[in-house]
């Protein structure tokens, strides 16, 4: 947990030896830290089994009209995950955390995609949702346009894409926003049609196929492969 996004903390008897580190810390950064019962900690939850530790947190996820930096970092970004009508928290958290992993500039959500920062997006994104630019909001239709306004080429992910994501070394090098579409019902043609280019993972093995995240990760790290060797 980042203590610098942090206003308050709230930490369970029994955890008090478990995370004395990170209170000693939180309180030197001037974080109100407060001491509570289990009963207490279970009623702050909406977990099984609480951690012991729940943080209050400023909102960190930005809006695409009033927050106009979509990234964290000086210049152009090289890769951006955009994330279409996602619906499962878990997805979304998870799909932050694989995007911080892989060194993206930046998360995007378009509008009707669940929350960020729902409780369980949150815990999926396993801190990763304090790491890097969270923009959610952005209308689908204004997705290519600001992509390629940051010099972005757009790649949608999908089945019957014309370019074998195996096979396109070269194109996948360049900086390049990925769209991932609706668990169930996949990127709208109309905004496939619109990206540069329409990219399919080959499924050798009887699975229909692949599940957001799992298709995310490989087409992520194909591109920030590709972009570190400096192909």
């Amino acid at each position: 947990m980042e203590t610098g996004h942090a206003v308050e903390l709230f930490c369970a008897e029994e955890a008090l030896d478990r995370f004395a580190d990170l209170l000693r810390r939180a309180e030197d950064a001037g974080v109100l830290v407060s001491t509570v019962t289990a009963r207490a900690m279970r009623a702050l939850c909406d977990t099984v089994t609480p951690a012991g530790i729940v943080a209050v947190c400023r909102t960190v996820v930005l809006h695409p009209d009033r927050d106009p930096v979509v990234t964290s970092v000086e210049a152009p970004p090289r890769l951006v995950t955009i994330g279409q009508a996602l619906a499962e928290p878990g997805n979304v958290g998870t799909l932050i955390r694989v995007s911080d992993a892989l060194g993206a500039d930046a998360v995007w959500l378009t509008e009707g995609a669940v929350d960020p920062e729902n409780t369980k997006a949150v815990r999926a994104s396993a801190g990763s949702l304090f790491h890097l630019p969270v923009v959610r909001g952005i209308a689908e239709s204004e997705l290519v346009p600001r992509a390629r306004a940051l010099g972005l080429q757009v790649a949608v992910a999908t089945a019957d894409g014309e370019v074998d994501v195996e096979h396109a070394d070269e194109q996948l090098s360049r900086p390049t926003a990925w769209i991932f579409g609706n668990e169930a019902h996949g990127v709208p043609a109309a905004l496939a049609e619109a990206a540069d280019l329409r990219v399919r993972i080959p499924i050798r093995g009887r699975a229909e196929s692949l599940n957001i995240v799992t298709a995310a990760s490989i087409c992520l790290h194909t591109s920030a492969r590709l972009q570190e060797a400096g192909v």
